[in-house]
């Protein structure tokens, strides 16, 4: 693991970090959107 963050910059780790994040709330808040659209 330790050459894998050296391979990559650490700008590189925040930004996958922050559109993982970004990629769940957008797909709970479809999810939340679809369930209660189908009550």
């Amino acid at each position: 693991m330790r050459d894998m963050e050296e391979r990559l910059p650490r700008g590189l780790w925040v930004r996958l970090l922050i559109y993982l994040v970004l990629g769940h709330v957008f797909a709970a808040f479809v999810y939340l959107l679809f369930a209660v659209g189908a009550k």
